[in-house]
């Protein structure tokens, strides 16, 4: 949580968030109550054949700690299952897994590991019947490092567009990798910068990362990505492709607040879009839904967390049933569950 000038300051800038957004919650639920690790983060959602939902994230004493693996927990009948391990690296932290299926049906997890950000790479494995049984892990080539947070977007040719991206000590900067092959190779377009250079000595990172990717056309061809900013932006970025990925446009700044936190969107099966976002510009909290015609003018319509803290880190995917679901850091102690009916989206 990043605290503007002090304790003080922070909570009367909450104060102003609550008496904004009258303080409304949606109900949800702890994937896992006590959850298995002293703190949590970055989870990743997926919906199953059965209808069943399969949860990781990354867990242990702290992040970039040792200990830290890939927890995973299945929710089956409206109960989370007791969580499990599903990834972990000998002697160094692992980082941001990302559940999804590509075309030919398979179960993929992606996930980092290394002493930090700055300096990790990627592994992944696969699962052939619903996450029930896994391959070994698998590390990718130096370079690729695969959907770096949010899920990716696979196309109805099978193409899967990932975004990824890169942080570095002083820039940071968003790549897409995109296979043809159902996962099996990757090629890296990019990178995806703000418009403008950054001039000055300021020692504070600048630029975008962890982008979710969505379509603005039944084609696919029209691509769009959602990315969190550094504060000195301050808002959701956005950047266009008009060729299914291949290239983009230089990244702007949207009407959505952003304070240096992940994001999640996903175009609803009607056309229109969601993006789960902390509406502020210095905190983590609150949580909100907003939806849109056009994935440019957003309204805001559901909190989903409101009190102080640290809400952050969404993974968002529509379910068969036509519900929003997603999942969520709490406080950097749990993650949690959140659904929401379709009928709540004006």
């Amino acid at each position: 949580m990043y605290w503007s000038g002090g304790v003080a300051v922070a909570c009367a800038v909450f104060a102003a968030v609550c008496m904004e957004t009258a303080c409304a919650q949606a109900p949800g639920e702890f994937i896992a109550d006590p959850a298995p690790t002293p703190s949590s983060h970055a989870s990743t959602l997926v919906e199953l054949s059965d209808g069943s939902l399969l949860a990781a994230w990354f867990g242990g004493s702290e992040e970039g700690a040792k200990d830290v693996a890939i927890w995973a927990a299945r929710r089956k009948a409206e109960h989370w299952q007791k969580p499990f391990v599903l990834a972990r690296e000998p002697n160094t932290a692992t980082y941001n897994p990302v559940l999804f299926h590509t075309g030919d049906g398979v179960l993929w997890l992606y996930y980092k590991f290394g002493p930090s950000p700055m300096a990790w790479s990627a592994a992944r494995r696969f699962s052939r019947d619903e996450g029930n049984t896994w391959s070994e892990v698998e590390y990718l080539p130096a370079g690729l490092l695969g959907p770096i947070r949010a899920k990716p977007l696979v196309l109805k040719d099978g193409t899967v567009v990932a975004g990824s991206s890169v942080e570095s000590y002083r820039t940071w900067a968003v790549w897409i990798e995109r296979s043809a092959d159902h996962g099996k190779s990757w090629t890296k377009y990019g990178p995806v910068t703000m418009r403008g250079l950054v001039h000055g000595t300021d020692q504070a990172r600048h630029g975008i990362i962890q982008p979710s990717v969505v379509a603005l056309d039944e084609s696919g061809q029209h691509l769009r990505i959602l990315v969190r900013a550094t504060k000195d932006i301050g808002h959701i970025c956005a950047a266009d492709s008009l060729d299914g990925g291949l290239t983009w446009s230089a990244a702007t700044p949207t009407e959505l607040p952003n304070p240096n936190s992940g994001i999640d969107a996903v175009r609803l099966e009607d056309g229109r879009f969601v993006v789960i976002y902390n509406d502020s510009a210095f905190l983590r909290t609150p949580l909100a839904l907003a939806v849109s015609k056009d994935a440019t003018h957003w309204r805001k319509f559901l909190t989903i967390e409101s009190a102080p803290g640290e809400f952050s880190y969404p993974a968002l995917i529509q379910a068969k049933s036509g519900s929003l679901l997603m999942t969520y850091t709490w406080d950097r102690k749990r993650i949690r569950f959140v659904k929401v009916d379709l009928a709540l989206v004006p």
